[in-house]
């Protein structure tokens, strides 16, 4: 199992490895800790990530999926938020395995919730999705950049360097820190990154042997639900420098799908929402909706 190395990544990993295990009686799970472009030197400039291939997303995977087509490792594991719209020719993911809460965290100092966020309060955040949301619910706050692993940030807001910051719930649970005083967040409010909280079980295509038993730890309503948002983020054309948001639940035996898209360089974006009845029209529902997040 191929997996970057980071504490979350390595986390999430450890987890879908023992598993898998559980479900396969007999199998072990060897981990390879694979240092991606990302980890090397970190996020591109918008002018750069427009020259990608997969865009600024692909250089946090693009070693991990080279391991896969070269046989280094056979199946490698993802947070599926960091997942292209697009993989490498070749590829698919086997296994969503079951989702874990989606929705983004606020976490602030002591005394502090979001109800009680007023104009100056100093509030941190990593993406430009989250900025936008943030800056939309509560005018006048001070947004700082977040970086750094979650101990980290952890660290720094109890430093004082701000007041609060947006993080995703899955990460701290994934890494047993889900003590850490936190309010999930409405998505009304903030709308997830596309396939939040979700990992992604990615192999060779024509490695059918791997494919069954990785298989074995796909959850269907998962499934369903992030290829809508991963769907939505192809035809908006996101990650190139474009916020998006996307959040999928199964209702009324058909999908409602939120989402939402901000051209680069606009201050606010556009929200939009539907109801797909039925999900083999997904390619043509998801194309409207597209559309309509995407015009002015």
């Amino acid at each position: 199992m191929g997996t970057r190395g980071s504490p979350l990544a390595l986390a999430q990993s450890s987890q879908a490895g023992r598993a898998l295990e559980k479900l396969n009686p007999g199998l072990t799970v060897e981990t390879v800790v694979i240092k991606t472009s990302g980890d090397l030197f970190g996020a591109p400039s918008p002018e750069i990530a427009k020259t990608l291939p997969q865009g600024a997303k692909g250089l946090w995977i693009k070693e991990l999926e080279e391991a896969l087509l070269d046989g280094r490792v056979d199946f490698a594991a993802h947070s599926a938020k960091d997942l292209p719209a697009l993989l490498a020719a070749g590829l698919s993911v086997a296994a969503y395995p079951e989702r874990e809460d989606p929705r983004d965290a606020f976490v602030a100092k002591p005394g502090l919730a979001w109800a009680g966020v007023a104009a100056g309060a100093r509030i941190a955040t990593s993406s430009l999705r989250r900025h936008l949301m943030v800056n939309a619910a509560k005018p006048g706050v001070t947004l700082l950049p977040l970086r750094g692993n979650v101990d980290t940030r952890l660290r720094k807001l109890a430093e004082g360097e701000y007041d609060a910051m947006v993080i995703a719930v899955a990460g701290l649970k994934r890494l047993g820190r889900a003590d850490v005083r936190h309010e999930p967040m409405d998505v009304k409010i903030m709308l997830p990154a596309p396939a939040q909280g979700a990992l992604a079980l990615e192999i060779k295509t024509s490695r059918r042997d791997v494919g069954t038993i990785i298989a074995t730890l796909d959850h269907p309503a998962t499934r369903r639900c992030v290829e809508f948002e991963r769907a939505f983020l192809g035809m908006v054309g996101g990650g190139c420098g474009s916020p998006v948001g996307a959040h999928a639940r199964l209702e009324a035996g058909g999908v409602l799908l939120e989402g939402f898209f901000a051209h680069e360089g606009e201050t606010s974006g556009k929200r939009v929402a539907g109801l797909c009845s039925d999900v083999a029209r997904r390619e043509a529902f998801v194309a409207d909706l597209a559309q309509s997040a995407k015009s002015r």
